[in-house]
């Protein structure tokens, strides 16, 4: 039976920091099943799913830290169980643009929490628009919302709540 380790860890961007981090992790033994790596700012974030036996968790868990030092990252772990399916859950892609400003996904989460729709993926970016430079923001999201949920209605209530906040967006199912 495999287990599973989740790892964050954050620390200054340089190049080889993905090199020598997926060493340690093979080196112990552990396989990366899943992962989000991005730099944010200066410094470089990831977040792995590392999937082994139970000797090979353990012993990771026991070489994070020295790695983390060794990198100059901070490192926290969790173990996790592998996500169960949900036959019932309908993936959609929501893509919304809109001037930057504070809130868009402080509402955005709040709108899907409200009507018990899981936010599985959420990336964002700022931008300068091309030619005048104005300030931009984009999310890009995966939800899952419940079978039951009538779809029409649902996008219906999503594209009036982003006209009244002057967002521009996109919902549609996930192909593939």
């Amino acid at each position: 039976m495999s287990n599973h380790l989740v790892i964050s860890a954050i620390g200054e961007d340089r190049p080889g920091i993905v090199n020598e981090l997926t060493r340690g992790i093979l080196e112990h033994g552990g396989n990366i099943a899943d992962s989000r790596m991005t730099v944010l700012g200066g410094d470089f974030a990831v977040i792995l799913l590392v999937s082994g036996n139970w000797n090979a968790i353990a012993k990771l868990e026991d070489q994070l830290p020295a790695i983390g030092e060794r990198l100059g990252m901070t490192i926290t772990t969790r173990r996790t169980e592998t996500r169960e399916s949900t036959r019932d859950q309908l993936p959609y892609l929501v893509d919304v643009v809109a001037l930057d400003n504070p809130g868009i996904v402080h509402n955005l989460a709040s709108f899907f929490s409200a009507r018990n729709i899981n936010i599985q993926d959420l990336s964002t970016t700022s931008y300068a628009a091309p030619h005048t430079g104005t300030p931009m923001f984009a999310v890009h999201m995966t939800v899952d919302i419940p079978a039951r949920v009538h779809i029409a209605t649902l996008r219906e209530e999503f594209m009036d709540f982003c006209d009244q906040l002057n967002l521009d967006a996109v919902i549609e199912p996930a192909k593939g």
